[in-house]
């Protein structure tokens, strides 16, 4: 069976934000979505977005020295990695995910598309790209934001997009 997929537009930081807000209304416990986008695609921007669907209020910052932040929602927490200064899967052992996937909250992982294997089969891909070249000098360009689902609860997240 082919893996389910849907692609947004957002015209700007604000609609990436509101686009992660619809997505972290749908969050359960043990969902696990793979952020995979360059610098600046708006990975940490949707994740913004997805924690205040959830009900955080912390502010949300890239992990990136810490690999791991914990923000703790309305009714459970998120867990959001960067894993962007890894380069091998035995590194992934100190970074506390094996022991957070399928938990009592969602991961939301950048840069984890190099550990698909490890994350394992049941996730969402969502792939985040800048459209630079529909953007004028100076101008914040789109995003085409596309979400990919491997197994039964990404589709039900997909569906809940649409």
């Amino acid at each position: 069976m082919a893996d389910v997929q849907k692609v947004f537009r957002t015209a700007d930081t604000q609609e990436t934000i509101a686009l992660g807000e619809r997505l972290g209304a749908l969050m359960c416990e043990g969902d696990v979505l793979v952020l995979t986008g360059d610098l600046g695609a708006g990975k940490t921007q949707l994740t913004k977005g997805i924690a205040a669907g959830m009900g955080v209020t912390d502010d949300v910052t890239s992990p990136t020295f810490n690999i791991l932040m914990v923000y703790e929602g309305a009714d459970m927490p998120l867990y959001h990695f960067d894993l962007y200064r890894l380069e091998r899967a035995d590194q992934l052992e100190d970074t506390g995910l094996y022991d957070l996937l399928g938990a009592d909250g969602p991961c939301v992982i950048e840069w984890g598309e190099q550990f698909s294997d490890e994350i394992g089969p049941e996730r969402l891909d969502v792939f985040l790209s800048r459209l630079d070249s529909e953007a004028a000098v100076g101008e914040e360009p789109p995003r085409e934001v596309r979400f990919v689902a491997h197994g039964a609860r990404a589709e039900e997240i997909v569906a809940g997009l649409a």
